[in-house]
């Protein structure tokens, strides 16, 4: 619901938007325009006649860290923004204005419990990148290492709050009154958001992240991951190795260093998918502020990156339907990647898949054959998203990061390679991981992996099934269900077991007696234990 302070800040984002001259873009929102005149009259506006771009910035700056990312988020498809706004909100990546380099050293002195300088022989008040969260300050290490310190913006966790609670406000309106506001599910996408951006302002947690990314990339040479200081790293400060790299946005450099840039292409995408299956721990905030390249080696250039506030992971079962529906993509197996949604309760149990089959080729058959530059991945993009509305295809929350993490992907390689055959690079990939998972060597690895609880339950099995025997000899055996016709059986099965152990004691009465007959001892007992014996199995004859 609207809070007050929901109100407040609500009014706060508009008060912006009219400062750059924005407030066009109130008009469009139901919600906030009848606000639309309450500040047009009052304080200083920036002329309308100033670049688009340049507004949009300033004010995304203004409005704060989740604003930031959003632009940021936006600057990496420059395929579906105007030149001039992609290139201003690429300014967002690593050129935010920073705080104050005094102050950040303060937020390091108070983190570690003394001065800096124990730990740094050198520290540089001025950064060498800002961005949204934080900004990274050059420094020295007693022992001659470079390294970079990354600091914490004061008041972040309050500010975000403070956003998150209008987005969750917003939310709620969208689920409750917007049409498609149950499928959308906004409120379980915003939850998902809050995890994420509240986990990136612990800056350990990066730190993990990093040391988990360096061992999944240990010898590779495709991608280079910094050494994290974990002795000198705190919730507001992350110490890592200094990386020395041409920024992947700098096309210049990059072809005059003779690069080859395909290759650089093809090793991001197939980084891509080995980190969403092979390793399941994906690098989610890839916009190329994070990104730089090592080209000692032209003609096999190594990534390097940085910032790993936020990963990504899927359960296994997410995983293994994108999988098979990516490469059902591949095959141009429509019937497959439609039954694939149905299977995974992505659309209603009761879509008929032979409309979906339909709906899926009309969108993605004529992006085949063709290279980056050839698609226009917006217009894709705006067709599934009415395939998806007319299916009542629910929105995956859990999802979400793994799909702005591909478009970015996709976004750079546009930059990068135009050319790019994404579905030829990344095809093979997904084949070979497919194998790994499924395949005959696969079963047996988690035969082996699995062997000791295996043998341990194999071990058990004589003792369950004689305490089982037991409990059903007796008649004590039973079943924790209520259903009538589990109350039957177990009462079937009880009198039953009830006859079997009477038909057990009349033949061994039988046998007894028979044997004392037979050797001339006790006859007369022997006579009578044949009798019982007898008249015990013809009772327990069922009738």
């Amino acid at each position: 619901m609207l809070t007050p302070a929901r109100i407040k800040r609500l009014i706060s984002i508009q008060r912006v938007l009219v400062k750059y001259s924005l407030d066009d873009l109130i008009a469009t929102s139901r919600l906030l325009r009848p606000l639309r005149f309450v500040f047009l009259f009052g304080g200083r506006r920036m002329d309308r006649d100033a670049p688009l771009g340049q507004r949009i910035r300033l004010a995304l700056e203004e409005l704060g860290p989740i604003f930031i990312k959003f632009g940021q988020a936006l600057s990496t498809r420059r395929d579906l923004l105007p030149p001039d706004i992609a290139a201003e909100l690429a300014k967002l990546q690593d050129q935010v204005p920073p705080f104050d380099g005094q102050l950040a050293r303060q937020i390091v002195n108070d983190a570690y419990g003394f001065d800096l300088s124990e730990v740094f022989a050198e520290f540089d008040d001025t950064p060498m990148a800002a961005a949204s969260i934080a900004q990274v300050h050059p420094a020295k290490l007693h022992d001659g290492t470079d390294v970079g310190v990354k600091v914490l913006r004061p008041g972040m966790r309050e500010r975000i709050r403070q956003d998150l609670e209008v987005m969750y406000a917003m939310a709620e309106l969208t689920q409750r009154y917007l049409p498609d506001g149950q499928r959308l599910r906004p409120v379980e996408v915003v939850s998902e958001y809050d995890k994420t951006i509240m986990d990136e302002l612990d800056l350990l947690r990066e730190a993990a992240n990093g040391s988990q990314l360096r061992r999944n990339f240990e010898g590779s040479t495709q991608l280079y991951v910094p050494e994290v200081y974990f002795d000198y790293s705190r919730v507001t400060v992350l110490v890592m190795e200094r990386i020395y790299g041409v920024h992947i946005s700098n096309m210049d450099a990059l072809k005059a260093a003779g690069t080859n840039i395909k290759r650089l292409a093809e090793n991001g995408v197939e980084i891509f998918f080995t980190q969403v299956f092979r390793h399941n721990f994906f690098h989610a905030d890839m916009h190329p502020g994070n990104i730089f390249v090592r080209t000692d080696d032209p003609e096999n250039p190594i990534y390097l990156s940085v910032d790993f506030g936020i990963i990504g992971t899927l359960n296994l079962k997410d995983q293994q339907y994108l999988a098979e529906n990516f490469l059902a993509f591949f095959d141009r197996d429509y019937h497959r990647v439609a039954q694939l949604h149905v299977d995974s309760g992505w659309v209603p149990p009761d879509t008929r898949v032979e409309e979906l089959e339909s709906a899926v080729r009309t969108v993605c058959e004529p992006i085949f054959n063709k290279p980056l530059a050839e698609i226009s991945f917006g217009t894709v993009l705006l067709r599934l998203f009415e395939t998806a509305r007319r299916f009542n295809m629910e929105v995956q929350p859990q999802l979400i990061l793994l799909q702005k993490t591909l478009l970015n992907i996709e976004g750079l390689g546009r930059d990068l390679y135009p050319e790019l055959d994404l579905f030829e690079t990344a095809q093979p990939i997904l084949r070979r991981w497919m194998e790994e998972r499924l395949g005959g060597r696969a079963v047996l690895n988690d035969f082996r992996t699995q062997w000791p609880e295996v043998r341990e339950t194999l071990r058990e099995l004589p003792t369950i099934a004689r305490r089982i025997s037991e409990q059903a000899s007796n008649g004590d055996f039973r079943l924790t269900m209520d259903s009538p016709q589990i109350v039957a059986l177990r009462d079937e099965m009880r009198q039953d077991n009830q006859r079997r152990y009477r038909v057990t004691l009349g033949i061994i009465a039988a046998a007894v007696g028979g044997f004392l007959v037979y050797t001339g001892q006790y006859v007369s007992v022997g006579w009578l234990l044949v009798g019982v014996g007898a008249a015990a199995v013809l009772l327990s004859r069922p009738r």
